[in-house]
């Protein structure tokens, strides 16, 4: 009995886990005062967070990039 090509079925795939910042990583209260702990994007302003990488800071919003010093 000759039989067609066989087809894989795909399953369900598992989606990845990234680790997220929490809203409490980005802020600090000292004093009765709210201090961010990000920075600020120069382009967007005030709302938008730069991402910490090890190298640079970005955007992910509009793509601005800082690189840090080494």
């Amino acid at each position: 009995m000759a039989s067609g090509p066989k087809v894989r079925s795909k399953g369900k795939r598992k989606p990845t886990k990234r680790p997220h910042s929490k809203k409490s990583d980005a802020f600090r209260i000292e004093d009765n005062k709210i201090i961010r702990q990000k920075k600020i994007c120069p382009k967007c302003g005030a709302g938008v967070y730069l991402a910490q990488h090890v190298n640079r800071e970005s955007c992910g919003k509009c793509g601005y990039t800082q690189f840090k010093k080494a």
